[in-house]
């Protein structure tokens, strides 16, 4: 169970910060920050370093090197190193070095966005409400700290905005603060609904499931039923058999 949790929580980790990375991505071909300048270089490098740990770790562990190698190419896309690349190209005076900087990162970002999509696909329930509830913990937070409110405050414009209700009673002023709401518009709404969205199939799935379940139980009652028949009947006709023979007599 210890082991279970930890690799929950590990998992959960490794999404919100390719979460972070996808939304810094964004921010940097939107030309909103500079990912080469402090802090978003730490924070990029930081992550960066994670996901190589994270990928070598278990290739080494891996049984099948080939499969998992094939089987995780966006894991590879994820790692690549752009800065150290850009480093690289500049000093050696390579031609369009910044273009080919772009298209580092944006193999990254879809690196990113499929090993996202892959971590959501082979999970379960669980993740979708840690990470939503991670989510809009982290942005009231930022929305806490910018706009000068207290936490709860925070934390009920947080649940608002990603269930879509928005009251309209505290809306963010400062550029962080709007920040925030972009990030949980876009990732916390999505995450809620996946979220509704997964709850609703597994009652879906449970219904099924008892619905198939009575049905085996009727079939099995029937093919019982027509066994019970076939025996009646046989005991019928050994029955006249026997009558005809002691009215032969």
């Amino acid at each position: 169970m210890h082991n279970k949790l930890t690799y929950i929580i590990y998992q959960v980790i490794i999404a919100i910060l390719a979460i972070i990375s996808i939304v810094m991505l964004l921010a940097y071909y939107a030309k909103e920050i500079d990912i080469d300048a402090y802090p978003y270089n730490l924070i990029d490098n930081g992550i960066w370093l994670v996901f190589v740990v994270d990928y070598f770790t278990s290739l080494v562990l891996a049984d099948d090197k080939k499969a998992f190698f094939k089987h995780h190419i966006f894991d590879l896309l994820s790692i690549i190193p752009a800065n150290s690349l850009f480093f690289f190209f500049r000093i050696a005076q390579i031609g369009e070095t910044f273009r080919m900087l772009k298209l580092f990162r944006l193999l990254r970002l879809i690196g990113f966005t499929g090993r996202l999509a892959s971590f959501f696909k082979r999970n379960e329930l669980v993740y979708y409400l840690y990470i939503s509830i991670a989510v809009i913990m982290v942005t009231a937070a930022m929305f806490c700290i910018s706009e000068k409110v207290s936490y709860q405050t925070a934390l009920w414009w947080a649940i608002t905005t990603a269930t879509t209700i928005a009251y309209g009673d505290v809306i963010p002023k400062t550029e962080i603060g709007r920040g925030a709401a972009i990030i949980l518009m876009l990732l916390g709404i999505g995450f809620i609904g996946m979220l509704t969205g997964t709850i609703t199939e597994f009652f879906a799935k449970k219904d099924e499931a008892a619905m198939s379940k009575q049905l085996d139980r009727l079939e099995a009652e029937n093919h019982q039923l027509h066994a019970d028949l076939d025996e009646i009947k046989q005991l019928l006709v050994a029955h006249t058999k026997q009558d005809n023979r002691d009215n032969d007599k």
